[in-house]
């Protein structure tokens, strides 16, 4: 028996098999969890609901989680096919490209609020509905990223919904912590996924975290996994209101845009 065995819960945000979501998902079946999943409409169904499958599922359906209604009939569904809720995982973050380019004093007020009420408000209303579910207790787990912290070229506005998310982590926390609901965030650090294709010069932050990194080395998916695995089992009963880094130890070290001049790059180069 796995250590979540008899665990259930839900994750918001696996769209295929190379992402963080995916890699956190496969380490929680693996030990035992009974996992139901949500696509963001329509379009994503066909990818997430084969893993939803794979993974013996008895629930799979679309969330818009910009809409709190969508995000409360999940919650509704899950108690029917369910009952009771022990972990879930927010893995689901948006903003426009044009606004992961460029200046970040170009963004307006509409890619602000796509970006933040996706990428961060939406934890909120995923905790109130999951807290009822939580009857003895439970855990909620965001993915979050450096750039919430430090200014990372090329995340602008991500990266302040990254710092949105964290700070909501937090709260949720302290609010929900004597209910013995555990809330986290886990940052891990830059690795090749799809949805890192959409951060222009992503491959110079590859070579700069393993250039600075204490390891001297990127992480893997199935790092990440792990410590998701972690977060959201009995592991880490006594852990909760922190942001939890896996990035080979790159966030503990003292960084400027010379650190790109170190693996041969121009800072002020704009990336192919």
């Amino acid at each position: 028996m796995g250590i979540m065995s008899g665990k259930k819960g839900i994750i918001f945000g696996v769209s295929n098999k190379r992402g963080i979501a995916y890699a956190i998902a496969e380490k929680l079946y693996q030990e035992g969890a009974e996992i139901a999943f949500t696509y963001a409409g329509e379009i994503m169904k066909d990818r997430v609901e084969p893993i939803a499958k794979e993974m013996n599922s008895k629930l799979c359906m679309s969330c818009d989680v910009a809409n709190d209604h969508e995000i409360k009939v999940v919650f509704d569904e899950f108690k029917a096919v369910y009952g009771t809720l022990d972990f879930v995982v927010h893995a689901v973050a948006f903003a426009n490209r044009e606004d992961l380019t460029g200046k970040f004093s170009n963004t307006t007020i509409e890619g602000w609020n796509l970006a933040l009420g996706i990428s961060a408000y939406s934890i909120v209303p995923m905790a109130r509905y999951a807290q009822p579910l939580m009857t003895d207790g439970g855990s909620i787990v965001a993915l979050s990223y450096l750039g919430g912290e430090r200014s990372v070229p090329n995340y602008n506005v991500m990266g302040v919904a990254k710092a949105a998310l964290e700070a909501s982590v937090r709260y949720l926390a302290a609010e929900m912590g004597p209910s013995g609901i555990r809330v986290n965030s886990l940052s891990a650090g830059p690795i090749k996924t799809l949805a890192a294709k959409g951060i222009s010069g992503f491959d110079i932050l590859l070579k700069v975290n393993a250039a600075r990194a204490p390891m001297k080395r990127n992480i893997t998916l199935a790092e990440v996994g792990n410590s998701g695995l972690y977060l959201c089992s009995d592991l880490s009963s006594g852990v909760t209101g922190e942001t939890h880094h896996v990035d080979c130890g790159y966030h503990s070290i003292a960084t400027t845009r010379a650190d790109a001049l170190i693996v041969g790059i121009d800072p002020d180069s704009t990336p192919e």
